[in-house]
């Protein structure tokens, strides 16, 4: 190898250049870890690039919920919420920290909703924020980290998550 190579390459900055790599890929959780916001944002986004947003296409709650089986540890509570305009279109497993994770898919209007169960590691607050103009709306639940991601108005994408908590499990 050429000596001038070698010795410009010993006079990086090595810890510039991956505080620069963890900036270009959205943000890092402590460990390197992309954030999990960043991470549902992902999955929504393929999500929405595929010719399907899921691997199961249905709307009742009975025949998604089952369609987890063997595909995960533990399926997701699934609710329904077509009569309040969100209605379950189907869902997909995405991977978040290498970790299989429940998403399931709603709809509002023209919209598309990803709603990611993520297994609560403790890692985070309860937030909605903005990532890339889409908006997210996490919360916990019995040992379950949800992430909510849509297109839609940050109000309306609350409005979901609230409906979702108060609804029924059963």
């Amino acid at each position: 190898m050429d000596a001038s190579i070698v010795a410009g390459a010993g006079r990086l900055d090595r810890n510039r250049l991956r505080a620069r790599w963890r900036i270009d890929l959205g943000g890092s959780a402590p460990g390197g870890r992309r954030s999990n916001g960043r991470a549902v944002l992902d999955g929504h986004m393929r999500g929405l690039m595929a010719p399907h947003p899921t691997d199961t296409s249905s709307s009742e709650r009975h025949m998604v919920k089952p369609w987890f089986n063997g595909r995960i540890p533990q399926a997701p509570r699934v609710v329904d919420l077509a009569q309040e305009g969100f209605p379950l279109i189907g869902a997909r497993v995405d991977v978040i920290d290498n970790t299989p994770v429940p998403t399931l898919v709603y709809g509002r209007r023209l919209h598309i909703i990803s709603l990611s169960a993520i297994p609560d590691e403790g890692r985070g607050p309860a937030a909605r924020r903005s990532i890339n103009g889409y908006n997210v709306v996490s919360w916990r639940e019995n040992g379950v980290s949800y992430w909510a991601v849509s297109d839609l108005g940050v109000g309306e994408l609350e409005t979901f998550a609230q409906l979702f908590r108060k609804a029924p499990t059963g």
